[in-house]
């Protein structure tokens, strides 16, 4: 189905992410963990399409299997557009497509995307003119992702992930995708984490509740220098997600082989990312890349967030 403008429709595009740097510390009361963070939006994109309807309804393009996106409210863009209804007293509904390019479950946030295309989408369609503070302090009550997809760029994400701050990168930053056909539950892959350190005896005793980006990694994205962020790239969830997923391995080594400076999991992954020194070799690593067989995809960083294409 074409993005072509409909009348009475507003079309909002907001970025998949990935993790660059990735800390997990302990587990908080609520169940989530200490995060410290650094998101970079890339681009591949999800593209939210907002219509006035009666009530609340969804559909979903753009993926082989449909069904492995939740059309209620377990979708994260419908949760979106409900809360934004009851924060501003909105009382009719929306009807949301959504166009789908960030793997699904690949921990690049792509739900996360929908959810923060869906609040600037619904905010413009019904004229409720919310600040970006409250749009951002509504975000954050869907998830940790949701604020950072709405502002894009690359931040420091600290507490759960959703204590932001804007970090300065210099430049462009190359990076070639290798998505997985099926995805990772991003709950189990902690949970499997937590798991592997009680086994092994890391973090067990003490695991910090706090925690703070490595400064070479913030100088690194400061200066511009692909070299220096290769070496300092990390994910606590790496581990995790290649024992959940161990073909993963197979995928890094093929990339670095390839000429990548360095390969990472994205988030709880299972997509694969990797960084490039200069465009040109991010598509001689996407070409050999896709001789093996895989899909690999060409995606360059920071952009913008959640914005407005047509209204």
């Amino acid at each position: 189905m074409s993005l072509a403008a409909f009348s009475e429709a507003v079309h909002v595009r907001a970025p998949g992410k990935i993790n660059v740097y990735l800390g997990v510390g302990g587990r908080h009361d609520d169940g989530y963990h200490a995060l410290a963070t650094v998101f970079q939006a890339v681009s591949l994109y999800e593209d939210v399409i907002a219509r006035d309807a009666d009530d609340f309804t969804l559909s979903v393009f753009g993926v082989a299997d449909p069904s492995t996106v939740p059309v209620d409210d377990r979708n994260l863009a419908m949760r979106a557009a409900k809360i934004l209804a009851s924060a501003t007293g909105y009382t009719g509904g929306v009807h949301l497509e959504l166009h789908k390019n960030v793997p699904v479950a690949g921990g690049m946030g792509g739900g996360s995307a929908d959810a923060a295309a869906a609040l600037v989408a619904c905010d413009a369609l019904w004229g409720t003119g919310l600040s970006p503070q409250r749009l951002h302090e509504l975000a954050a009550r869907l998830g940790a992702d949701v604020p950072f997809a709405l502002h894009g760029g690359t931040a420091v994400g600290t507490g759960r992930g959703d204590q932001l701050n804007p970090a300065l990168a210099r430049g462009r930053f190359d990076w070639v995708l290798v998505p997985s056909d099926e995805g990772l539950s991003t709950p189990e892959i902690y949970a499997r984490l937590d798991t592997h350190r009680a086994e092994n005896g890391a973090l067990a005793d003490d695991p910090p509740l706090s925690l703070d980006v490595p400064v070479p990694v913030l100088q690194a994205l400061r200066a511009g220098d692909p070299n220096s962020l290769a070496a300092c790239m990390f994910n606590d969830l790496e581990v995790p997600a290649l024992l959940e997923r161990p073909a993963l391995d197979d995928i890094i080594s093929d990339g670095l082989h390839a000429g990548a400076l360095s390969g990472i999991v994205s988030g709880s992954g299972p997509t694969v990312a990797f960084l490039c020194e200069t465009p040109e070799s991010a598509q001689y690593v996407q070409a050999s890349l896709e001789a093996t067989g895989r899909t690999a995809l060409h995606v360059h960083g920071p952009v913008p967030g959640a914005r407005i294409i047509s209204a």
